[in-house]
């Protein structure tokens, strides 16, 4: 191999990891983020708040802000205060983890409205979002 050669095959390398590095910078598009939000309803407020929760899926969805996996909404009772209170559970997910950090005004608003209808309870915040996985179908 002759010094042209080398220099042939360096100058190929480097085009190489040049095209390779400007790929790596190229942004990834997010991934989907499931979440389960799990609000504490205020007394007198349960059905204002179901009204909420599902208007807040419904205009995910207008704006496609959410995949098309399942969608669930639980709703259930808990001891607190000597009292059964209501809670629910809301399970989806986002078609990209970073919409909640950069969500529509729309959702905003409607997620001002659900923090309004909801308590602490039991030393725990009156909403919570944890990242969860599906596990089985």
């Amino acid at each position: 191999m002759n010094v042209r050669h080398i220099y042939a095959a360096l100058g190929l390398l480097c085009a190489a990891l040049a095209q390779g590095s400007s790929i790596a910078a190229q942004p990834r598009p997010e991934e989907p983020e499931t979440v389960m939000i799990t609000l504490h309803a205020k007394a007198g407020a349960e059905a204002e708040l179901a009204q909420v929760i599902a208007r807040h899926w419904e205009t995910a969805q207008r704006l496609k802000l959410v995949t098309n996996t399942p969608h669930v909404t639980l709703r259930g009772a808990e001891p607190a205060e000597g009292a059964m209170r209501t809670f629910f559970v809301d399970v989806f997910t986002w078609r990209d983890a970073s919409i909640p950090d950069a969500a529509p005004k729309e959702i905003q608003a409607i997620w001002a409205d659900m923090n309004r209808l909801v308590e602490k309870r039991n030393g725990r915040p009156g909403l919570t979002i944890d990242e969860v996985a599906l596990v089985a179908k």
